[in-house]
């Protein structure tokens, strides 16, 4: 494991570049503005993500030891953060993001080896291979689901640094567990990088005024890094340290969240990549959560569902408990969310509060989108 010195650099080379490219997004005009989607005040510097990367590129580079894999994550990494650059400067079509997407799957595929085809035990005494052609198939739409299923979580401010620290403490912990020292390293650079990113878009301790956003460019490099890390540890001979199934508990909030939205939106007649309020943080508000307590509540959410899946996979647990388990977890979610306005009313009535809820979603959501 790296020296405690070495953290030490990352945190302040991060926190540095974070002051450094803030200036220059705001002389170039990266910058996003308030409308009716997005309520902030003040135009955002879009450099987190920018920052974050760069941090993790120059220390990756300084503290750990080159090889093919790691010039292929890096090498991934920057053309994301490029991309996402660009859509945050241009706001470029949904269907280029999902090409580049691809092709990054199909690097990581062709190019370094790395591939969904063990699902495990899902189904009881016989593990489940898929055929190369299923395999690759399927680990595309992993890596682009999980881009996405990060990037729109980054909704409200310190939502995003934490549901990814949540998922990067919780495979760190569980490599470093299992000895995998390296990519332990790798998850703790990550979260140490993110944490200046963190403090600074809560507005800690400067104040609002030297407030950062994420931006495409971090939230698409997240989503990666977490495939990444998670294909590597369920899939490969000499990183594997967890099931298959323990990868969906690891990344259980940003996945239901996106998985359950897309749903809405199509039974709704739009496109599932059609932007919108009704998130989980979305909601959260609209019950009457303020900002902080809807990350509190997430987060914690988030930590529940890693802790679970870590303790089941240690414990030994069949994987086809825990994929059950996460099914009908799943569909308590999905319930709750599609019912959340009666529910609360519900509640409010029985404890006697009157707490304001903006039950007209639908009337919400077309005046955002006008």
């Amino acid at each position: 494991m790296m020296t405690t010195t070495a953290f030490i650099f990352v945190f302040v080379l991060s926190f540095c570049s974070l002051f450094i490219f803030r200036k220059v997004a705001k002389r170039i005009g990266l910058v996003d503005k308030p409308n009716a989607r997005k309520l902030h005040e003040g135009v955002i510097p879009l450099v987190g993500g920018i920052s974050v990367v760069s941090t993790i590129v120059i220390s990756f580079l300084l503290f750990l030891p080159l090889s093919n894999n790691l010039v292929l994550f890096l090498g991934c990494a920057v053309i994301l953060v490029i991309l996402g650059a660009f859509d945050d400067f241009l706001d470029i079509s949904f269907k280029i993001r999902l090409v580049v997407q691809a092709l990054i799957s199909l690097a990581m595929i062709h190019v370094g080896g790395h591939s969904l085809h063990n699902l495990g035990y899902l189904m009881g005494s016989d593990t489940i291979m898929l055929p190369p052609l299923v395999s690759g198939v399927i680990t595309v739409f992993g890596v682009i689901g999980a881009i996405n299923a990060f990037n729109m979580v980054d909704g409200i401010d310190g939502l995003l640094g934490g549901l990814a620290s949540v998922t990067f403490g919780a495979l760190g912990w569980v490599f470093y567990y299992s000895g995998n020292e390296d990519l332990a390293t790798i998850c703790l650079l990550i979260v140490t990088a993110l944490v200046p990113y963190i403090l600074l878009n809560l507005g800690i301790p400067l104040g609002r005024r030297f407030k950062v956003f994420m931006g495409d460019a971090g939230s698409m490099f997240i989503g990666f890094a977490v495939v990444w890390m998670l294909i590597r540890g369920s899939q490969e001979a000499d990183a594997y340290v967890f099931q298959p199934v323990t990868a969906l508990w690891l990344i259980a909030i940003p996945l239901m969240d996106m998985v359950t939205i897309m749903i809405r939106r199509i039974r709704k007649g739009h496109s599932p990549f059609k932007p919108d309020r009704e998130h989980l943080h979305h909601i959260c508000q609209r019950i009457g959560f303020t900002s902080r307590q809807s990350l509190v509540l997430i987060c914690s959410l988030a930590t529940i569902m890693a802790s679970i899946g870590v303790w089941a996979d240690m414990n030994d647990v069949r994987e086809s408990v825990m994929f059950i388990a996460f099914l009908c977890t799943f569909c308590v979610y999905f319930f709750v969310i599609s019912h959340i306005w009666r529910i609360t009313t519900f509640i409010h009535k029985l404890f006697g509060t009157n707490k304001p809820i903006d039950f007209n979603m639908e009337a919400s959501q077309t005046n955002a989108e006008k």
